[in-house]
């Protein structure tokens, strides 16, 4: 019972990685209707500037961390501006291998510039372990500080889209971008600030992915990405509470499945539910059907 508690909580926890990493994946697809597939790599960037920042340059966790927020921030823009925005009259096909050499082009440029060398990330977080159950269950404190984020992620994001005016244009370009533009609202400052969100979250997953599992190579984000973008499609894609649900079920899935079946096919656990929901149900388990005009 302890054993599968422990699992639970590291499920968890990965999870709740997941989960912020879809929302990125979630929010462009909801909007900008692309797969940005760019995303995971986004992911590793954050780490590459919280290790340079806490290593190389001194600088305290918080600090570090909010200096990957802003890179990563201004390069989600960068890479909307300068890869996505001159398609968005382009076929899905283009955006998608657009989207794959924009993945290849980080993972190639963080090799050249950090190396090929795996490096030992040092944990931003402090706090110390919770010991439960006459300490038999530990509780790390990047465990605690992890999920603790994602809940504080996740109702903010939904107090923004729903309260705030920014908010409520983001919800109508992703209805209508046609209405939207009509109605007044700049559908391309919309956009960027869509990925301008997607990416400073990123760098958050970032560095608690690292921070829980201190690893960092120059393709750290790639298998978490499309992890996480199994999470969006198994939760429903565009979906906030969505990308939450989809992101918790398949880290305690992942982490079950190598505890309990096999640790080399922990991963076939995870690509095995994205198999299954689009068979079952593709829309995912909150998404909901659209019906297109032609």
């Amino acid at each position: 019972m302890i054993s599968f508690l422990s699992h639970l909580v590291n499920g968890i926890s990965l999870g709740s990685v997941y989960a912020i990493i879809a929302l990125g994946y979630s929010m462009v697809y909801g909007i900008a209707k692309m797969l940005n597939f760019a995303h995971g790599d986004v992911i590793m960037i954050g780490g590459y500037i919280t290790f340079c920042a806490t290593q190389y340059w001194g600088l305290p966790p918080v600090v570090s961390v909010l200096a990957a927020m802003l890179v990563c921030t201004v390069l989600g823009v960068i890479i909307e501006r300068l890869a996505y925005k001159p398609l968005r009259a382009a076929s899905s096909l283009a955006v998608l291998i657009t989207a794959i050499g924009m993945s290849y082009f980080l993972q190639n440029s963080a090799q050249l510039i950090w190396g090929a060398n795996p490096k030992s990330f040092p944990s931003v977080v402090n706090i110390p372990t919770l010991y439960l159950l006459d300490g038999r269950l530990l509780i790390s404190g990047e465990t605690m500080v992890t999920v603790l984020a994602n809940i504080v992620i996740m109702i903010s994001l939904t107090l923004f889209t729903g309260k705030t005016k920014m908010g409520r244009a983001m919800r109508a370009v992703s209805e209508d971008r046609g209405a939207a533009e009509l109605m007044g609202i700049n559908v391309n400052a919309t956009i960027s600030l869509t990925f301008a969100i997607g990416s400073a979250l990123a760098a958050v997953a970032g560095v608690l992915l690292c921070s829980s599992y201190p690893a960092l190579m120059p393709t750290t984000g790639s298998m978490p990405g499309i992890k996480a973008f199994t999470a969006a499609v198994f939760g429903g894609i565009g979906s906030i509470p969505g990308a939450l649900i989809g992101g918790i079920l398949l880290g305690v899935i992942e982490i079950l499945g190598k505890a309990y079946v096999s640790t080399e096919l922990g991963d076939a656990f995870v690509f095995a539910v994205l198999i299954v929901v689009l068979l079952v149900k593709p829309t995912g388990l909150l998404g909901k059907k659209v019906h297109e005009k032609v």
